[in-house]
């Protein structure tokens, strides 16, 4: 599938603390723990968890937690197809979106009980 700047858009302004939930209870039904949750999350943003928690309360948008996130150099490593969208793909000038998408896919591998050196690209 082919990424589109209204598709770009409406990610770029989705509120982080109305999807962080959504990915906790996928990951908790799964039998994963909030510290390797949020392991994943700092690996990938910089965030640590009470960065993350600050975001959470000030209800940032998606746009804003990537502007500020410190993207970690191995990001480049995060392949695949999630959402039917292949990650390496995603077109520069949606970094924001592919950004997203490299997010869920640790996400999705944490879930499915990859080991964690496996999703943290060591």
């Amino acid at each position: 599938m082919k990424v589109t700047a209204e598709k770009n858009e409406k990610v770029a302004n989705m509120i982080f603390a109305a999807i962080y939930p959504l990915y906790w209870n996928r990951l908790e039904k799964n039998g994963r723990t909030k510290e390797e949750f949020h392991q994943v999350i700092e690996w990938f943003t910089g965030f640590d968890e009470d960065q993350l928690q600050a975001l959470i309360d000030e209800k940032v948008t998606f746009r804003t937690f990537f502007q500020k996130a410190k993207i970690h150099p191995n990001a480049h490593m995060i392949k695949g197809v999630v959402c039917g969208y292949r990650i390496e793909e995603i077109e520069d000038e949606f970094e924001l979106y592919k950004q997203c998408r490299q997010m869920e896919k640790l996400i999705d591998e944490l879930a499915k009980g990859r080991k964690m050196e496996k999703i943290l690209r060591a």
